[in-house]
């Protein structure tokens, strides 16, 4: 039997790999693979870890019978790609897990603010069942601008489209007119997409050309009354212009999954580990940006990701990555590139 090896795991994680992984002899260690601990793996011909166990030249030089790492992550950059590569040891990631999950929550948060879900709980918790002050709008053939239109972005038009009839927008670097013909939606630049959204809903990656996509130069182009959506990182909107953009009336509301200190969280999973950057204080971040007192913001606290299905899904991949491995067809694999 094949030995594989798991870092960084939770109960529920081993269970269900344990069961999918039955020809394998399979060992779990919740802490994550360091060169203290190194002896665990040793004789490992695979090993699966998670963005906090550094894998450097030290560590991978006492496995020697190592051939597959499967990281349950999206990036790999904790991974030293040069050293596999130098020593044939295959790599693999999961691309994409929540695309969907994700998708679906932008649209809990979108529906909340629409429908003044919020309000009305509050109010019906005190057993008051007055509707006046609780007049939402539909959804239907309202404009919605999704700027990024990756996996996420692509899904958020699906369930627009299908679901709302509503008229979407897109604004991406990268524009792919066979995609946009498919889900009838429209490629636009970024101006003319705030001049027009009626909901504007960010989906991009957080880098230095799209830190504060959302700023204080750009806000007073946003169609008035317009309502501000972030599931993707806190990043790409300037705090300070969205409470400007809130005080003068420029939108009427925000649904908000990120903000803007969180951009040192590498994955989104990170979060369920407990083991945030040094000074991360989300509670002490929301009072200070002013945001969590107000009536007409909604925040929820980085979960947009965080559904049985995604993270099943994670596993699944991990599995699978396995599997093509031993069938001499590997998948997602990561490639080196200096």
């Amino acid at each position: 039997m094949k030995k594989i090896v798991f870092f960084e795991t939770e109960g529920w994680e081993e269970n269900f790999l344990t069961e999918s992984l039955k020809d394998y002899q399979v060992t779990f260690y919740q802490e994550p693979l360091t060169e203290k601990n190194v002896n665990l793996a040793i004789n490992a011909d695979i090993i699966s870890v998670f963005i906090y166990s550094q894998i450097n030249k030290n560590i991978l030089n006492q496995l020697p019978n190592l051939k597959l790492i499967t990281t349950r992550s999206v990036g790999s950059d904790h991974i030293d790609l040069q050293e596999t590569q130098n020593k044939n040891i295959a790599v693999c990631n999961v691309p994409a897990y929540g695309d969907r999950t994700v998708a679906e929550h932008t649209f809990a948060l979108i529906l909340a603010l629409s429908r003044k879900i919020m309000f009305a709980y509050e109010r019906t918790e005190k057993l008051n069942f007055d509707y006046h002050g609780l007049t939402g709008f539909d959804l239907f053939k309202k404009t919605i601008g999704i700027i990024g239109g990756g996996k996420i972005g692509i899904n958020v038009a699906q369930i627009a489209k299908q679901g709302f009839e509503m008229n979407v927008l897109v604004s991406d670097p990268r524009p792919n007119q066979e995609l946009a013909n498919h889900y009838n939606f429209t490629y636009t630049d970024l101006d003319t997409l705030l001049q027009k959204s009626d909901i504007i809903s960010l989906h991009a990656p957080y880098l230095p050309s799209t830190h504060h996509l959302i700023n204080q130069e750009n806000i007073h182009k946003i169609k008035k009354g317009a309502i501000l959506i972030n599931t993707s990182r806190g990043g790409l909107v300037d705090t300070q212009a969205l409470l400007t953009a809130l005080n003068e009336g420029i939108l009427s509301g925000a649904g908000l999954d990120v903000l803007e200190e969180e951009n040192e969280i590498k994955e989104e999973s990170q979060l369920l580990s407990g083991k945030l950057p040094e000074n991360t204080n989300l509670i002490k971040i929301i009072q200070n940006h002013q945001l969590v007192a107000r009536n007409d913001v909604i925040i929820t606290p980085h979960i947009a990701f965080n559904s049985i299905e995604a993270l099943t899904n994670i596993l699944k991949v991990t599995v699978d990555n396995i599997s093509a491995f031993e069938k001499n067809q590997p998948i997602n694999l990561v490639i080196f590139r200096n």
